[in-house]
């Protein structure tokens, strides 16, 4: 899920950029700073969840910046908007597979590529093979590969040290998988 975030903060402006609009100077900065990186978000219910910061939208800043001894830079209050992609258990998501492999099927889900572990595919059972670079679902005989679109449910969120977010799913569910089989199932009413 997606969703915009306000946070105040202090940002730091090198003397190399005086000169130029603050605004415009804190936004760059808070960029460069913040986009890409995993946030710990607090929800209104109080609890914590994991998100990645896609985008810094919007700044206001306090243009009367304080100077540190030492430091030829000024820091200057900002609050900002952020866009942040915070996933969590059980949410639904779409996105292309972008790499099936032995072990499972990476799906891209536009921030960062999630993982379905090839026991995760189907209920059916499951092989695949290598010489296409597909997963066949042996029973229906449906195959999954790259390029195609696919849903399926995220059972589990956590950092990996020194990989970033990693994301789990799942397509062993009904209403979940290659977006054909789905709208089949649907039309079927099952």
């Amino acid at each position: 899920m997606y969703s915009l975030i306000r946070v105040k903060d202090v940002i730091r402006i090198p003397p190399a950029k005086f000169g130029r609009p603050v605004k415009d100077v804190a936004l760059e900065e808070l960029r460069s700073k913040y986009e890409g990186t995993i946030a710990s978000i607090e929800s209104k219910g109080g609890e914590h969840k994991l998100g990645i910061i896609v985008t810094i939208i919007d700044v206001k800043v306090d243009e009367n910046g304080r100077i540190l001894p030492g430091d030829g830079a000024t820091y200057h209050d900002v609050e900002m908007s952020a866009l942040v992609f915070s996933p969590f258990i059980k949410e639904v998501v779409e996105g292309e597979a972008v790499t099936v492999a032995k072990s499972g099927i990476y799906l891209n889900l536009g921030v960062l590529d999630g993982f379905i572990h090839i026991n995760q595919v189907s209920e059916e059972k499951v092989s695949y093979d290598n010489a296409r670079s597909v997963i066949i679902l042996e029973e229906s005989h449906r195959t999954i590969e790259k390029g195609d679109i696919l849903r399926a449910k995220i059972y589990t969120i956590g950092i990996l040290p020194g990989k970033g977010l990693r994301i789990h799913m799942t397509m062993r569910q009904p209403y979940l998988g290659k977006l054909e089989w789905v709208s089949k199932q649907v039309g079927q009413g099952e």
